[in-house]
């Protein structure tokens, strides 16, 4: 049984009818009233039964819109009491599994249409062309930054969203302009915006615990000696892409003087996908090698050396077409052979889960068509959208690492029955048809997925399309099976 698997049960506080998995997301969280709790739970079950609809859309009516600008709007609910309960269920799916899980950092921010900024925040100032002068013209961005961590299995199936920090640049006014006449090393990591990636990691760990079967896996930006020390501080495992080029050893070298002088451990070949969308072959040269890793000049009073092991992966013969593959990782954990050498990198490749995250968060949810007026609102709805995000995520992943499960573990039976009259086939009826693989499948087509032999299994967007249409299409067959009088 993979986790999260199991149908939620009914919960008569969140009002569940019947067997949804809204209620097991919100089953533990704490609201300072039951009416709250009550008011979140049926909020996240229309939002999720019309992906991408504006609240009054799927709400239905005025006075379920107004409810829910309530809720977003009341000072009693922050974005912490909305997760809480699905903080608690990532938790449990995260202790059901066997293996290692990997925990995925990273930011995306959301940028809103506002005639002022100081109700939401200002992301950034860009260039947005010249003026009749040929003057550049600055643009103030006004949205809010999103930084999430998600726990996968190796496999990479998604268990949940362990933390979630929302900010906005005025918080962190002033630091950049003392950065150009002070170093930026001796900036505290308490004054600056990559604090996020230290903050994130503790309340993973104060979550899950298990520091052993944690690994923290992040792209370039997460390069922070602060990190690593307190990776090591903690006791668990990460695997980081790295760009800066430290001292190391006893500081007469650096990194990439030491690494260019490592043998090649192995090749790895592996098959990907161009600009184009053509299947390309690239063989990866490995190299690995363990390094006394030395702080940062304006550091070394504050934070020790550390222990870790650099892997470098470069393409062998890279055509002239494209850049090279180059992978530049640290991580705390040893690599004795190759077969470490490439789950490391099976680890870091599997950080694009994170990617497609955010995009379900943009393009699916539309986090960035609201019309809410204040920060606080929109980071509410942003964490009821965080929810409804892993679980198409999950979804996606769920029916390719374990296709044989029965259909009942994301799908309520009259769902799988409005499938079965909308999109019939021969196995329907028969035993191994009713598995989850099937379903998704056919809920895909209802998303515009073909389902030819040779296309690739279906994705994130299809499956929030079909979602999206199978809940209409339900409201519809409930309206034809209880017709009002009158």
């Amino acid at each position: 049984m993979v986790p999260g698997l199991q149908t939620a049960p009914d919960s008569e506080a969140c009002g569940c009818l019947n067997q949804d998995w809204t209620g097991a997301e919100l089953e533990a969280a704490t609201f300072a009233d039951v009416r709250l709790h009550r008011r979140c739970a049926g909020l996240l079950r229309q939002l999720a039964a019309g992906v991408g609809s504006s609240i009054p859309q799927a709400c239905g009516n005025w006075a379920g819109a107004k409810a829910a600008y309530r809720f977003l709007a009341n000072g009693r609910v922050d974005e912490a009491d909305i997760l809480g309960g699905h903080f608690a269920a990532t938790r449990e799916r995260v202790r059901a599994s066997s293996g290692m899980v990997l925990l995925l950092q990273d930011t995306t921010e959301f940028t809103y249409q506002r005639a002022s900024t100081t109700a939401i925040g200002v992301t950034n100032r860009v260039n947005s062309g010249r003026d009749a002068e040929g003057r550049w013209r600055q643009h103030t961005l006004c949205g809010l930054l999103l930084h999430t961590s998600l726990a996968v299995t190796e496999q990479g199936v998604p268990l949940g969203v362990t933390a979630v920090k929302v900010w906005t640049r005025a918080k962190f006014r002033g630091t950049a302009a003392l950065k150009r006449v002070v170093n930026h090393t001796g900036v505290a990591i308490e004054g600056k915006e990559s604090v996020r990636w230290l903050d994130n990691l503790r309340q993973s760990m104060d979550l899950l615990g298990e520091p052993e079967r944690l690994v923290h896996v992040a792209d370039r930006e997460s390069d922070i000696y602060e990190l690593f020390c307190l990776v090591l501080e903690l006791g668990t495992h990460c695997v980081i892409r790295t760009c800066n080029d430290r001292l190391a050893g006893d500081g007469g070298h650096t990194v990439a003087s030491g690494m260019a002088e490592a043998r090649v451990r192995g090749l790895h070949h592996v098959e990907l996908r161009d600009a184009q969308g053509e299947v390309i072959h690239a063989a990866l040269e490995i190299r690995a090698r363990r390094v006394h890793l030395l702080p940062p000049i304006g550091k070394q009073k504050r934070y020790p050396p550390l222990d870790l092991t650099v892997l470098h992966v470069t393409e062998r013969n890279p055509p002239r077409s494209r850049k090279p593959i180059e992978w530049k990782l640290l991580t705390d954990l040893p690599v004795r052979t190759r077969r470490e050498a490439i789950e490391k990198i099976h680890w870091y490749a599997m950080r694009w889960k994170i990617e497609i995250f955010h995009k379900i968060l943009k393009s699916g949810c539309r986090a960035e068509d609201s019309r809410l007026r204040s920060a606080e609102r929109i980071a509410n709805l942003l964490a009821l959208f965080c929810i409804i995000a892993w679980r198409i995520l999950w979804l996606t992943q769920a029916h390719r690492t374990h296709p044989e499960t029965a259909p009942q573990a994301a799908l309520r039976d009259r769902e799988i029955l409005i499938l079965d009259r909308l999109i019939p086939s021969a196995q329907a009826d028969e035993p191994q048809g009713k598995t989850l693989a099937t379903y998704v499948r056919k809920l895909a087509r209802l998303g515009g997925h073909l389902g030819r032999s040779h296309d690739p299994p279906p994705g994130a967007m299809v499956l929030w399309r079909g979602l999206s249409r199978l809940a209409d299409i339900e409201l519809g067959w409930d309206a034809a099976e209880h017709p009002r009088c009158g």
